[in-house]
């Protein structure tokens, strides 16, 4: 009889579907979103990601976002714009910038992460905001 040896528990184990917390991913760069969106997924978070902050605005509802990542430098609309109409809407939401080009006025965000960084910051940026929002 072959011995079972126990699976070693990973870091990147997903939560339980009842914790599961929603995030807005909005970047307009492909390769940026795509590998963020994995990246936050493997830590158990359900993303949905916009290209623009046009497109995250149609999608953003309160009721299903519990943080808003986004860039700052996009076309049409900067991040710092979008987060302002986010918080118009929704005070409470909190938004995170993740971003090489910081804005110049910070006061609707609730954290600016500054690129290059890992995203291991970003992640536990994410979980700071949803632990002091909650």
């Amino acid at each position: 009889m072959t011995p079972t040896v126990p699976k070693a528990k990973s870091t990147l184990e997903a939560k339980p579907a009842s914790t599961l917390s929603t995030i807005l991913l909005v970047d307009d760069a492909d390769d940026s979103r795509v590998a963020t969106k994995w990246f936050l997924t493997n830590f158990g978070y359900v993303v949905e990601t916009a290209r623009n902050a046009q497109e995250a605005l149609a999608l953003f509802d309160p009721k299903t976002h519990d943080v808003v990542v986004t860039d700052n430098s996009m076309p049409g609309m900067t991040g710092a714009e979008m987060a302002h109409i986010i918080k118009m809407r929704s005070p409470s939401t909190r938004v995170l910038m993740y971003t090489g080009m910081a804005p110049d006025d910070a006061r609707c965000l609730d954290l600016v992460i500054q690129k290059p960084t890992h995203l291991l910051a970003l992640k536990d940026g994410i979980e700071k905001l949803l632990v002091d929002g909650h």
